[in-house]
């Protein structure tokens, strides 16, 4: 168990907590593409800071503090310019690095605008995706991991809004034994209840292991029946510190990308990106679709992998309680992220970079990510036995909204 000072330590994520400096040394993506041309002005939250993204005419992307420092408006309905972003109230200008550029309603001569500045973050766009970076200079690079970058793939974005905390969603995904029951036995339940057969073959975890590698933990498991061989304990999966996992084998790839938006809330990307087929145009734009999990009457949608693994992370609460918690020997990976993120945040306490913050272009061409050629449980599906069947049902498509 954790006092519940670590545990603060652990999770809170606003400006000045160990955490949330931690946070600030990533990039982080804040909403898609697609969202961002629907509306050119939006309110977005990162690491409990209200924030706007905006794009102007010029295709320019800027982001800067949703208050306006002079009455307190939201610039979230402010105009997009070429010179920056204008506050619909009374008109004041900020340019993309926070200046106050314009106070219409000031004398001509007056130069009180020069004292204005708000707190202004450098974005990027990559895969479709819109990523801010919150931390002090220098910036660092916005990792090109391959599923974000490659050619000839065809990506698809899914949203969900969660309300908890960020790491309790990340420690899910350094705990490899919740697939037996969680994803395994509760699934054959729920389909018995349903009238349907058993699809989840169900198989003990014989071992498991966790390596710290350039860009954050590599996760393997050894199942009953399988050799050292396979590439789920050969080579396994990784969670590319500190916020994304990379799911699924090479036919079917996927990022799933945790975005703490506060102390008590995480927005959360299902990013596929399968090979394209030979002769299939290129994609002009990624679908983004928000994805729901749960059901009209409010219970989680459990008949989902991922709607399962929502319910692990919700249920807990907010902000899990971690000083009742339990550990056994099987939390290994649980103990080793929270040994790592300590350990990350007293490295930035000491003014160095963390684990897999980059600063080489030459380190950032494409970073390929390993993953399994072929595993025995693929973002949502158990294979083999009617794979494509039990893909279809399992996928993590929930109901669309």
């Amino acid at each position: 168990m954790l006092t519940r000072e670590a545990n603060e330590r652990l999770t809170l994520v606003g400006p000045g907590t160990p955490m949330g400096n931690l946070l600030r040394r990533y990039w982080h993506p804040v909403t898609t593409t697609v969202e961002l041309e629907a509306e050119p002005v939006l309110a977005v939250r990162l690491l409990g800071e209200n924030l706007v993204l905006y794009r102007n005419d010029d295709g320019h992307v800027g982001m800067v503090a949703e208050r306006c420092p002079h009455r307190g408006a939201s610039l979230a309905y402010g105009i997009p310019e070429a010179e920056g972003l204008r506050c619909p109230y009374h008109g004041w200008l900020f340019s993309s690095e926070g200046r106050c550029l314009q106070q219409p309603a000031e004398p001509p001569a007056s130069t009180f605008h020069n004292r204005i500045r708000i707190p202004a973050y450098p974005v990027q766009e990559m895969g479709g995706l819109i990523w801010a970076y919150l931390g002090p200079q220098p910036v660092p690079l916005l990792p090109r991991y391959d599923l974000f970058v490659q050619e000839h793939r065809e990506r698809r974005i899914g949203i969900s809004r969660i309300p908890c905390n960020w790491l309790q969603v990340m420690e899910n995904s350094v705990d490899p034994v919740h697939l037996e029951y969680l994803h395994g036995k509760l699934t054959n339940y729920v389909m018995g209840r349903r009238g349907q057969p058993n699809i989840a073959q169900v198989r003990h975890h014989e071992r498991i292991a966790f390596d710290i590698f350039r860009h954050g933990i590599s996760k393997r498991r050894l199942l009953e029946g399988q050799s050292e061989d396979c590439d789920e304990w050969r080579v396994g999966h990784p969670i590319l510190f500190p916020c994304i996992l990379a799911v699924g084998d090479n036919s079917y790839p996927r990022f799933d990308i945790r975005v703490p938006v506060d102390d008590t809330n995480t927005l959360h990307y299902w990013y596929e990106a399968v090979p394209r087929a030979p002769g299939t145009p290129e994609q002009q734009q990624v679908p983004v679709e928000e994805w729901r999990y749960l059901h009209d009457n409010g219970r989680i949608m459990v008949e989902t992998v991922a709607g399962q693994d929502i319910m692990a992370w919700m249920t807990q609460g907010p902000n899990s309680d971690r000083t009742t918690e339990r550990l056994g020997t099987s939390d290994q990976g649980v103990i080793l992220l929270r040994s790592l993120l300590y350990e990350q945040m007293e490295k930035v306490e000491r003014g160095e970079d963390p684990l897999g913050v980059l600063r080489d272009p030459a380190d950032n061409l494409t970073i390929e990510v390993p993953r399994e050629g072929k595993a025995h449980y693929v973002a949502g599906a158990f294979v083999p036995s009617e794979q494509m069947a039990v893909r279809a049902e399992l996928t993590p498509t929930f109901g669309r909204a």
